[in-house]
């Protein structure tokens, strides 16, 4: 487990203007929240404000139970200790629907930018954008946009379009098995971190494995490397 997991939450801060963009950021490396941070509330017109920071989904989530009304934009990373990142981003657009969700990952793979939009995030952004990017997307989806992308995601959307693998094919919740299988995680650790029964997880598996034509573990794997899913 990552070292910050479990550290730092920060509580909800006193006097931001009325018309600020109420922030939350969700990453489990704690000098990543704080640059991220430190940047936003450098922006005025309108201003951002981080409200509150956590490492992992889990504790975002308990977080919101409480105060997600006080919350504008969710800036999620998807790969964090304990709950799916994509998994979470799902759960919160459907329990909050006014909550605008911003992915900020180092995931730039076609078929995740796929997933999370399906999922109901607002925009993704890749974490080898320019910082700037992710200030003028998250400014974007607090203004009510979807859709909204960095560039170097955009010409690999357009790619899948033209040629879809079988993978584009799968159900977000089997995109997510199929996923953590390629992690290498056992069908159990997959129903912990996704909250299902395991054997829901084993007809998961089933029907990915039908759905990609592959037989084995191995061939699963081989599958995840041709098409760079991790």
């Amino acid at each position: 487990m990552n070292a910050n997991a479990g550290q730092g939450v920060h509580p909800l801060r006193s006097g931001p203007a009325a018309a600020a963009v109420r922030v939350v950021l969700v990453d489990d490396h704690a000098v990543v929240r704080e640059g991220y941070r430190r940047l936003l509330e450098s922006e005025s017109d309108p201003a951002l404000h981080v409200v509150a920071e956590h490492a992992t989904a889990d504790e975002a989530n308990a977080w919101l139970l409480r105060e997600a009304q006080g919350v504008d934009v969710l800036v999620l990373d998807l790969s964090m200790p304990g709950r799916d990142g994509l998994d979470f981003a799902r759960r919160c657009a459907a329990r909050w629907p006014a909550l605008r969700i911003l992915v900020f990952t180092m995931h730039d793979h076609p078929a995740m930018v796929s997933q999370a939009l399906a999922a109901g995030v607002a925009g993704y952004v890749t974490k080898t954008s320019a910082p700037e990017m992710l200030v003028a997307c998250l400014k974007r989806v607090a203004r009510g946009e979807t859709g909204v992308l960095s560039p170097d995601v955009m010409p690999q959307q357009a790619a899948t379009n033209a040629a879809q693998p079988p993978h584009m094919s799968l159900s977000p919740r089997e995109f997510d098995v199929l996923r953590l299988l390629i992690a290498g995680q056992t069908l159990e650790d997959i129903a912990q971190r996704l909250h299902l029964s395991p054997k829901t997880v084993s007809n998961l598996q089933a029907m990915v494995r039908s759905k990609l034509g592959v037989r084995s573990a191995v061939e699963l794997l081989r599958y995840g490397q041709r098409y760079g899913i991790d």
